[in-house]
């Protein structure tokens, strides 16, 4: 079995913690869980499974991701998160290659996203391909607030899939964009002097559901396609119009935490 440490950032996981632990168990000798003061029994569920586990306030996407590194004892890190599951493919593709004498410095994966238990095949969301098996002495996640990816120019492919539950239903789909990703993407927009006018939410959000529906052919998905299609369309909407928001009225600009991207 190679030594491989598995690496996940949680906050209030505790639906999902244990069978990622036990998912990542089948390739892994290690587990850290990188938990954000959760307010649930993520961490004590964590511990029960044998996971290593360090609690830390959020510092963003990137920067989460490569916090629990310092406390891998192997070189090699398999990144995923609480909500996502190897398939019996990819485990197979993991233990099959020797990475004690591999060439590449990291191996990249593809990604089936599901709302509810239905695949998602379009609108951009497969093959979604990303690296998350890593040597940490040579790569990692860049250490962004926001979608962070590992890069590297050395990378394997394996053809096999991790399994993402990204949403529990099509109303967690648009849930998480209203009440999570675009308060944190709109925070984060300001953070870096980002301007908005009144078109700004209207241009983004009709162009987000024009590339996600027309060009990554979210129309081919039927009303899933749609769906996803139009919640990345209020995710992009939401946004700008909280940015601008942060502009027009004092009150809610001084109300906000900008210590925190949640």
């Amino acid at each position: 079995m190679n030594h491989i440490t598995g690496i996940v950032t949680t906050l209030n996981e505790e639906r999902n913690i244990c069978d990622c632990i036990f998912s990542l168990r089948l390739v892994c000798d290690e587990i850290v869980v990188v938990d954000s003061c959760s307010s649930d029994k993520t961490v004590e569920l964590a511990k029960s499974a044998g996971a290593i586990v360090v609690v830390v306030e959020y510092l963003g996407d990137g920067i989460q991701k490569n916090y629990g590194i310092q406390y891998a004892s192997n070189d090699w890190i398999l990144s995923i998160d609480a909500d996502e599951r190897l398939s019996e493919e990819l485990v197979a593709d993991i233990n099959s290659v020797d990475l004690s004498v591999s060439s590449y410095e990291a191996f990249s994966m593809r990604r089936k996203n599901f709302v509810g238990s239905r695949w998602v095949r379009y609108c951009g969301w497969y093959p979604d391909e990303l690296i998350r098996l890593f040597n940490k002495n040579k790569t990692r996640f860049r250490d962004v607030k926001e979608h962070a990816r590992v890069f590297s120019d050395n990378f394997g492919r394996f053809k096999s899939d991790i399994l993402h539950y990204r949403y529990k239903n099509s109303g967690d789909l648009f849930a998480k964009q209203g009440r999570n990703y675009s308060n944190r993407g709109a925070k984060i927009l300001y953070a870096k002097g980002k301007k908005a006018n009144a078109l700004s939410p209207v241009i983004h959000g009709a162009c987000a559901f024009f590339k996600s529906y027309i060009i990554k052919c979210g129309f081919l998905g039927g009303i899933d396609g749609l769906t996803v299609s139009k919640s990345i369309a209020t995710n992009s909407y939401l946004k700008y119009a909280k940015l601008l928001e942060y502009y027009r009225d004092p009150q809610v600009l001084q109300e906000e935490d900008f210590t925190k991207v949640w």
